[in-house]
């Protein structure tokens, strides 16, 4: 089993793609020591027994003719969970749109949350995978013709398996009900790299100017440095360390090695003194430095933390009748919010969710609807209120 190496191999396989309705696509990538992931395999297959691997890191390879097919809109791209390697191809800029996801289509069509690969497979193919190669070095060159043999099967399984999952969601009026999820994973703000927002992906604890100007400083300083020398964030710098930094602020090299985050010697590293000097910056404006972190208020009263475990078992049971995995309806923040607020601005209050859960979920808080346990299952019962007599006026 050869995989395509050159560029007039991989046109001429992409020429076949033009025209068809989808395109199944797997990746395998490298990043364990690196910031940027390493891509050392493409996967894809068509209708037709259209299929093939593709190695990137051939130096007679141009990956153009694929990227190509990855932008053309009239192709759908077809992934299993495919957070990271849409992530992989917006890098390449080539987001991969319309795009179909296998794991969130499983969680709408009865299979589970984030239900597996090989899982899926076995359920609706009654096939079992041999995950044997799953975990080898697939940046070794020459790759094997197990690896590539493995490579490959995931591809056609998907390409089999795509049809399948999408008339069983269209059967049962819900494929629209992922179409916006899957759309939303095309959103280049979910794989925004860009140093000055990296502070958004970490938990700031606190909201005074000092310490939200240094954080944002840290965590940039910590982004761009993984950035310039590709390694890790954790390498550089673990988060808890930045939460550190940004409550102590310290402004010289003393201060920097009495935090206990901090690698001991940090100071004297190549590090240290960039790293003093982006934190001096900041505290020279606080004000004009620190983002802006909506407040999460207080804490909600005894009566609201009841609502919401009572919404987390009638989110359980309406998803268990409706064998629609729980995660796609609703999150533990959308039932706090929902709590405290019956027009809060969520997505389980819009759309398809309001008529799988949020429609009950307001009934539940209003005393309309009671939760009742039937031996090991909750049912969900309409309360019927008595009539008001004269003498309750």
């Amino acid at each position: 089993m050869t995989p395509i190496t050159t560029t007039a191999e991989l046109a001429a396989f992409c020429k076949k793609l033009k025209g068809q309705p989808f395109v199944a696509v797997d990746t395998e990538f490298m990043r364990e020591t690196t910031y940027w992931p390493k891509l050392c395999l493409i996967q894809a297959a068509s209708p037709g027994g259209i299929e093939a691997n593709i190695d990137p890191l051939s130096e007679e390879i141009d990956l153009e003719p694929f990227l190509e097919v990855m932008r053309d809109e009239s192709i759908l791209k077809v992934f299993h969970a495919a957070r990271q390697d849409v992530e992989i191809f917006n890098v390449l800029k080539a987001m991969p749109k319309p795009l179909f996801d296998t794991q969130i289509a499983g969680m709408a069509a009865g299979f589970g949350e984030q239900v597996a690969y090989d899982a899926l497979v076995r359920q609706m193919l009654k096939v079992e995978i041999d995950k044997s190669s799953r975990f080898t070095d697939w940046a070794r060159r020459p790759l094997t013709d197990k690896q590539l043999e493995y490579a490959l099967a995931d591809v056609t399984h998907l390409a089999t398996l795509y049809p399948m999952l999408s008339d069983r969601l269209e059967k049962a009026g819900r494929l629209a009900w992922v179409e916006e999820e899957m759309a939303a994973m095309c959103d280049p703000a979910l794989y925004d790299v860009s140093p000055e927002n990296a502070w958004k992906r970490l938990k700031p604890r606190k909201h005074a100017s000092k310490y939200l100007a240094v954080f944002k400083a840290v965590a940039a300083w910590r982004e761009r440095t993984a950035q310039q020398r590709d390694q890790p964030r954790g390498r550089i710098l673990k988060d808890e360390a930045i939460d550190e930094l940004a409550t102590q602020a310290p402004t010289d090299a003393a201060a920097l090695d009495r935090l206990r985050g901090v690698p001991k010697g940090f100071s004297g590293s190549r590090f240290g003194p960039d790293l003093l000097q982006v934190i001096r910056d900041a505290l020279k404006a606080p004000e004009a430095h620190a983002p802006q972190v909506e407040s999460r208020g207080p804490p909600p009263p005894q009566a609201a933390g009841a609502v919401v475990e009572l919404l987390k078992v009638l989110l359980k049971a309406r998803a268990e009748d409706s064998g629609v995995a729980s995660k796609l309806i609703a999150t533990v923040s959308d039932l706090e919010k929902i709590a405290a607020d019956d027009n809060a601005d969520v997505s389980a209050l819009t759309g398809w969710r309001l008529q799988a859960f949020g429609t009950d979920a307001l009934k539940l808080k209003r005393g309309e609807l009671a939760l009742v346990l039937d031996g090991a299952r909750v049912r969900v019962v309409e309360v019927r209120r008595a009539p008001r007599t004269a003498a309750a006026e």
